[in-house]
């Protein structure tokens, strides 16, 4: 079996950690767990909110309840801070419920990575703010990375 490596690697440089982050959005966006679990160690740890998970089965089991519960899905993330295997994020995104109540999380992860690019560790805190559907940033058809984001929700 082929060493998995998921490049580029740390230690990171602003470009490179750049490059991490809009990935990680990227196949976020796509909501298919299958494909983002490739991202991570096959043992990597994650605490979401209040959720501690390890390894990719848990990854996925858990990203496919996220985005059954979450309709629309779109998210934003944004370089927020680096160190040689270490990045850390801003992030927002907007979904609905099933009552098509809209909503905007706003948060920070903490990742860690192994030296073959995988992250082996994710932590994640957020909030969900209700939102309007006029309020919204992320419709269908806007790019995610070209919506203005002012100071008020850094």
């Amino acid at each position: 079996m082929a060493t998995e490596s998921k490049p580029p690697f740390p230690p990171f440089t602003a470009e490179t950690a750049q490059i991490k982050v809009k990935a990680a959005q990227d196949a976020w966006n796509t909501k298919n767990a299958e494909a983002v679990q490739m991202a991570y160690t096959p043992d990597s740890i994650w605490r979401n909110r209040d959720t501690f998970l390890q390894g990719r089965p848990e990854i996925v089991e858990f990203l496919k309840k996220k985005w059954s519960r979450e309709k629309g899905y779109r998210l934003r993330k944004e370089l927020f801070a680096f160190t040689d295997n270490k990045i850390a994020v801003q992030f927002w995104y907007e979904w609905y419920d099933e009552s098509g109540q809209w909503w905007r999380t706003y948060g920070l992860e903490d990742w860690t990575f192994a030296d073959n690019g995988l992250m082996r560790k994710r932590q994640m805190s957020g909030n969900d703010v209700k939102i309007e559907e006029e309020e919204r940033w992320f419709k269908e058809g806007v790019d995610v990375n070209e919506v203005t984001i002012t100071e008020k929700h850094w």
